[in-house]
């Protein structure tokens, strides 16, 4: 198959890599700088299996010359969800014809506005439970491997998960969107917010029984919207968001915290997740709005109150805007909870 990436980041790398070391036909669209560093040193993939360098894709710096390359099989979309629209701004404004697109993106929010804009037989949702690491770029580390969900009901969504399959990458085919889409949102909910509000590993961040509380509520919250919407959750390849949801639900905080803690301390270590290392890195913007802050807002359509979402989505937006203070928040549990 033909596919075409939009960013070369951790997860464009490590899928549009692995694709192409499998042998299918990869083009990346991404900035000068980057897309000349990726010519001159390639990409390199590190699995448990070694370490791959992958050479043979193709490198665009501009939409309009990706798309007249070649009649590519599928976009892919490995951007950050706040990108989207400009990202479809960007190859409307070519006036060519815009493949199928594969959104491989957090949150629930990306392919409705990609259906919207080409229409609903024209996007692909997918999920990606595999946990990436990006040392450097052009670099990747898979760091667990999980596997990645593929939405059923588009023509291309077997062929899709055939050829992920044949780059070793776990792929897993789901018989509707949003169920699979909401259970990634549960597992980007954890810890994330609070991470980078309070500056602490998430680790930490389970071990301290208020923070436990705080956690477990919007979890809690979520779920309920996603009862609300009519979907249940599912696990994802080799995620037990099944297990996680019931939890929160049914399992005392007596039994549930130390096994959480335990859990979230094995996978993940020290490592900051995604909202820290964008918020502490300097970008300005987290994805914030679209994991937490989609919580709040299908709460209110669906009638589903969603307070700590709240708190966090705009606590965390009003922190990367610079409207406050970091430091008054910083290893300050007590900042956080006088606001819940």
């Amino acid at each position: 198959m033909k596919f075409c990436f939009l960013g070369a980041g951790a997860l464009g790398t490590y899928v549009g890599g692995s694709l192409a070391a499998a042998g299918h036909e990869v083009g990346f669209i991404e900035r000068p700088d980057t897309a000349e560093a990726i010519a001159e040193h390639g990409l390199s993939i590190t699995t448990a299996q070694g370490t791959r360098r992958v050479r043979d894709v193709r490198l665009f710096t501009e939409p309009g010359e990706a798309l007249a390359a070649t009649p590519w099989d599928v976009m892919v979309f490995a951007l950050k969800s706040f990108d989207t629209a400009g990202a479809l701004a960007e190859l409307a404004a070519t006036g060519a014809r815009i493949p199928t697109v594969l959104s491989l993106q957090n949150g629930v929010d990306n392919e409705p506005l990609i259906a919207e804009a080409l229409g609903a037989d024209r996007v692909i949702a997918g999920a990606v439970a595999t946990a990436i690491a990006k040392p450097g770029l052009g670099e990747v580390i898979e760091e667990t491997h999980r596997g990645i969900g593929i939405a059923v009901g588009h023509p291309l969504a077997q062929p899709l998960v055939d050829a992920l399959n044949s780059a070793r990458l776990g792929a897993r085919s789901y018989p509707q969107a949003g169920p699979m889409k909401w259970s990634k949102l549960i597992t980007n909910l954890q810890g994330n917010a609070a991470s980078a509000i309070l500056d602490m590993p998430v680790r930490d961040i389970y071990a301290d029984r208020r923070l436990f509380t705080l956690e477990i509520a919007a979890l809690r919250e979520t779920v309920a919207v996603m009862a609300a919407l009519g979907f249940a959750p599912v696990d994802l390849p080799s995620t037990p968001v099944r297990g996680l949801a019931f939890g929160a639900t049914r399992v005392p905080r007596v039994i549930l915290q130390p096994l959480l803690t335990r859990f979230l301390g094995d996978s993940r270590g020290d490592k900051m997740p995604s909202f820290h290392i964008d918020l502490h890195g300097g970008r300005g913007r987290t994805e914030v709005d679209y994991i937490n802050g989609a919580v709040v807002r299908y709460g209110e359509r669906t009638g589903v109150p969603t307070p700590i979402n709240r708190v966090l989505t705009q606590t965390l937006d009003a922190l990367s805007a610079g409207d406050q203070d970091v430091e008054s928040f910083r290893h300050h549990p007590e900042a956080l909870l006088s606001l819940c």
